[in-house]
């Protein structure tokens, strides 16, 4: 089933407009329970009940209510909400291009794919495409998408136009604010520096995003499964917990080293054989 487009519009940028849809390019893999009676059965449903009366309510007796301070709440309706949304817009209003590294990534948060609406528009989306593949240079913009405002990133990505929401400034917590963090970089020896870039050497590869899997959600599924069938699942092994086990740093590092070089040489070792057939 060809996926279906989540919004239409245009990116727009000084008097020219490109016709686009925008299409989901990420999805969640999540496996989600029902909460369940045990006697029963039957699916267990959650009510809004007030915490005074202790009686259900139906929406047309719930107002919203912001807490501005201890039990203390300005209060809306539906309609008055409705009324302080954004009106919905058809157009990504560029306003610069900006340097591709320059965007740190922790602003990017839910991507989509961008293809041009209709063959008439193929060859401005196409031109657009060029320019900033050409210059490495992201268009920042504003959406409004199911009645919120987006800042927006149209990036050039794997030969096509991506546009990622983001996140304002005063969304992103400052390193300042988390005292755990380090405000100084204490500086390592040479010899524990040798031995860390070492280990990363030894571990450096070409990105290739198929190699990752979520095993947890693929040993849920397989148990999901084998519980339907009516199979007997065995528990697995408890991992053995070496989190209080204190290792000494340049031990650690240098036996590291040791085991990726050794792992590494397996690999290709067994791969070389395959590569000579080929």
């Amino acid at each position: 089933m060809a996926p279906r487009s989540v919004w239409t519009g245009t990116i727009s940028f000084g008097l020219v407009n490109v016709p686009v849809k925008a299409y989901t390019a990420v999805r969640d893999h999540d496996v989600h329970f029902h909460q369940l009676d045990k006697k029963s059965g039957a699916r267990v449903r959650n009510k809004k009940v007030s915490e005074k009366s202790g009686r259900a309510l139906d929406g047309d007796d719930i107002e919203m209510g912001f807490e501005v301070s201890k039990g203390r709440y300005v209060t809306f309706d539906k309609e008055e909400l409705d009324e302080l949304k954004p009106a919905s817009t058809r157009a990504i209003e560029v306003t610069d291009f900006v340097a591709l590294d320059d965007i740190d990534p922790i602003y990017y948060e839910r991507t989509y794919w961008l293809g041009p609406d209709g063959d008439q528009a193929k060859k401005s989306y196409g031109l657009l495409l060029a320019g900033m593949e050409e210059r490495q240079r992201v268009a920042i913009g504003t959406v409004v998408m199911r009645n919120k405002q987006y800042l927006t990133a149209v990036r050039p990505l794997d030969g096509a136009l991506a546009m990622s929401t983001m996140r304002f400034a005063d969304e992103v917590v400052p390193k300042s604010a988390v005292e755990a963090v380090p405000s100084r970089r204490a500086k390592p020896d040479a010899k524990t520096l040798r031995l860390a870039t070492q280990l990363i050497d030894a571990l450096s590869s070409e990105w290739n995003p198929k190699a990752y899997h979520d095993t947890y959600t693929e040993e849920l599924k397989t148990r999901i499964e084998a519980k339907d069938a009516g199979e007997e699942v065995a528990e697995p092994e408890p991992a053995e917990d070496t989190s209080a086990e204190v290792v000494d740093l340049m031990e650690a590092l240098e036996a590291s080293v040791n085991r990726a070089k050794q792992g590494r040489g397996g690999r290709r070792k067994k791969a070389a054989p395959g590569r000579q057939s080929a």
